[in-house]
C-alpha cells in the first residue's frame, strides 16, 4: 500500500486507504463480531494500512471498544481518528450531542477511555449542527491540541463555506489549524466536485472520503439480491433511484467483465486514479465487514483502468455542478481561450 501526507499542512503520513469501522459491532444490527473485526484489522495492517477511522457513535460505542482492545499492544503503529457530535448513547441527551465545547469535552474523554489511549492522531467534528458557532469549535479544538489529547483536527460532513470559515478563523487567531475535511464521494455521489473537493485542494486540506462504493451499490451485489447496508441498516446507502445511477452501474459491470475483476475493484480503481490526479491526494475510507470484502478492496490496488475506461466512467457519472460553476466556467473560457490554451498553476505549498 502506498502512503501520502494528510494534506499540505501536516507531515502526518497515512496509508492510501483508511479503514472505516462503522461495521465493527452489533449495536446497529448487521455488523461484524469481535472476531471478524479483529481479522479485518489484522489483514488491513498486514497489507500496510495505518489509518483507522472510527466515531463515538459507531454501533453505540462498540467500534471504539473493539479498537481499544485490538490496539492496546501496538497503538503507535496506527493513525487513529475518531469523531464526536452524535453521542454513543442509544438515547442521547442535549449535553452529549452537537458541536459545543461541552459536547466535545465529554465526547473526547469517552472516546479516549473506550479506545484505551491517551491521545488521538486526528479528531473530527462529525456533522455540522445549526447552533454552535465555528469560533467555539475552533477554540475547543485548540484546547484539546494544547492539552495533548489530540494531534490534529478536521471537519466531517460540513459544507465547504463552513470549512473555509473554520480554516480562516484558526489561521487568523493562531489556533490549532483545521487540516482535513471528510465527506462522501464515489461514482454515484460526485457532487463534492462542486465545492468540497476544489476547496480541499485549494486550501491544502487532507480530503478523507467515505462510502467509496455508495453503500455497496457499486459492488453490484444488490442486483443479485445479496444483503448489505441497504437491507440491514437501511441508511447511508444509495439505490438505483435515477437513470444516471443505473447507467453508472451498467458501465461498472461492463468494465468489470472487460477487466475480469469485480465491480467493486473497478469503482475503487476509478477513485484511486482520481485521488492521485490532484495536487493534494485524497484518501478513501473503506468499510469492509468481512475478510472477503477487504481482500476485494486490496486487490483493487493492482487494477489499472485504460484511459478509455476511465473516460467512460467519468462521463457517465459526471455531476451537474450548477450555479455559479457552469455559467462562470463557460463565460471565463470564452474570455481566456480554450482550456487547452491556458496553463493553470498548481496551488503553492504553504
Amino acid at each position: 500500500m502506498r502512503y501520502t501526507a494528510l494534506g499540505r499542512h501536516t507531515g502526518l503520513r497515512v496509508s492510501e486507504y483508511g479503514l472505516g469501522t462503522a461495521n465493527f459491532g452489533h449495536g446497529w444490527g448487521g455488523g461484524a463480531s469481535r472476531t471478524e473485526a479483529k481479522q479485518v484489522l489484522d489483514r488491513f495492517a498486514e497489507a500496510g494500512g495505518t489509518l483507522i477511522d472510527t466515531a463515538d457513535c459507531y454501533n453505540f460505542g462498540e467500534a471504539e471498544e473493539y479498537l481499544g482492545d485490538f490496539l492496546k499492544a501496538d497503538r503507535d503503529h496506527f493513525v487513529l481518528a475518531s469523531k464526536y457530535t452524535c453521542s454513543p448513547s442509544p438515547t442521547p441527551s442535549v449535553f452529549d450531542t452537537g458541536n459545543s465545547r461541552r459536547a466535545m469535552r465529554l465526547s473526547v474523554e469517552g472516546s479516549l477511555r473506550r479506545l484505551n489511549t491517551d491521545y488521538l492522531d486526528l479528531y473530527w467534528a462529525h456533522f455540522a449542527d445549526p447552533l454552535t458557532p465555528m469560533q467555539e469549535i475552533v477554540a475547543a479544538f485548540d484546547d484539546l491540541v494544547r492539552a495533548g489529547k489530540v494531534l490534529h483536527v478536521g471537519l466531517s460532513n460540513f459544507p465547504a463555506w463552513r470549512v473555509a470559515h473554520g480554516v480562516t478563523i484558526a489561521e487568523l487567531r493562531g489556533r490549532a489549524p483545521i487540516v482535513a475535511a471528510q465527506f462522501e464521494y464515489s461514482l454515484v455521489e460526485r457532487t463534492a466536485e462542486r465545492d468540497l473537493l476544489p476547496m480541499a485542494d485549494a486550501l491544502g486540506l487532507g480530503a478523507v472520503l467515505w462510502s467509496p462504493l455508495g453503500g455497496g451499490l457499486l459492488s453490484g451485489k444488490y442486483r443479485s439480491g445479496e444483503h448489505g447496508r441497504l437491507t440491514e441498516w437501511k441508511h447511508a446507502v444509495h439505490t438505483e433511484s435515477t437513470v444516471q445511477k443505473t447507467a453508472v452501474i451498467d458501465a461498472v459491470l461492463e468494465i468489470s467483465a472487460e477487466q475480469e475483476v469485480s465491480p467493486a475493484q473497478v469503482a475503487m480503481a476509478w477513485l484511486r486514479h482520481r485521488a492521485h490526479s490532484v495536487s493534494t491526494p485524497f484518501v478513501p475510507v473503506i468499510g469492509p465487514r468481512t475478510i472477503t470484502q477487504l481482500d476485494d478492496y486490496l486487490d483493487a490496488l493492482t487494477v489499472t483502468l485504460t484511459a478509455t475506461q476511465q473516460a467512460r466512467l467519468d462521463e457517465v457519472s459526471a455531476p451537474s455542478l450548477g450555479v455559479p460553476h457552469e455559467i462562470g466556467t463557460n463565460v471565463m473560457w470564452r474570455v481566456l481561450g480554450s482550456p487547452e490554451q491556458v496553463d493553470r498553476p498548481r496551488p503553492p505549498v504553504a
